[in-house]
């Protein structure tokens, strides 16, 4: 007597805090071996597997603006993310600030690159009143491989007003951190650049003082050592550096 097989179940998707990640395919953990290890005996290497390219349906601006809008935190808080290697950090970044209408006294990002996109979405945010500050670190690999195409439009879009500052250093980390109108200082830290990579990425976000001023204090320096912006003495600045002078000397 033939017995009746199970029906098939939907493979759960796995839930990561609003992001829809699409059905994991457990194929891809599936020994490799050789014609020879075949024949033979299993080797205990397996050959890697990339993974299927995945759809962008869930992970578009929309989408993190949902993430956005899920993530909010309180004094001492925070929230742990994976997110597809579709998902652009960049995006989500903006849709935090405008989703919660923050108001950033200085944004300070370490990316190891970036793209026009993400360019783009920082000179709306300086445009639109959101951040009052930017510094950004960038790796000298990136500078070097874009500083006569994509470095000069960072120039042109954000060095407005005398509020940005770019710096170019041997960096690898991968951080934005804000303190708000509110007095809420927010860190955001992992793996994910500004731009997209292909690959599952993890960030942080946390209402932090200590680690905000640790990040602030450490990154700060690197943006004043390695800073690309010769900027003017301003007036209150000057004067008080005239007067010090005047009654040392």
């Amino acid at each position: 007597m033939a017995r009746k097989k199970p029906e098939k179940k939907d493979a759960p998707i796995f839930d990561v805090g609003g992001i829809a990640v699409p059905d994991f395919d457990p194929a891809v953990f599936d020994f490799v071996a050789t014609e020879q290890a075949a024949a033979t005996e299993e080797t205990r290497y397996i050959k890697p597997r990339v993974f299927q390219p995945i759809s962008e349906e869930g992970v578009c601006y929309d989408n993190a603006r949902d993430l956005a809008r899920d993530v909010r935190l309180d004094f001492g808080e925070r929230t742990d993310v994976f997110v597809s290697g579709n998902f652009i950090f960049g995006d989500f970044l903006e849709a935090y600030l405008v989703e919660h209408h923050v108001k950033c006294r200085k944004l300070l990002i370490s990316t190891l690159s970036l793209n026009q996109n993400n360019t783009d979405s920082l000179a709306a945010l300086l445009r639109h009143g959101y951040i009052d500050r930017l510094d950004l670190i960038v790796s000298a690999y990136f500078y070097g491989m874009e500083r006569h195409s994509l470095v000069p439009y960072i120039y042109r879009k954000l060095d407005v007003d005398d509020r940005f500052q770019l710096a170019v250093a041997g960096v690898h980390t991968k951080t934005a951190q804000f303190e708000t109108a509110g007095g809420r200082k927010i860190v955001m830290h992992g793996s994910a650049n500004l731009r997209s990579s292909g690959n599952i990425e993890q960030f942080t976000i946390e209402e932090n003082p200590v680690i905000y001023d640790f990040y602030d204090e450490h990154l700060s320096r690197i943006v004043e050592t390695y800073k690309t912006i010769n900027k003017p003495v301003r007036h209150d600045e000057l004067w008080a550096e005239f007067v010090k002078k005047q009654f040392n000397d």
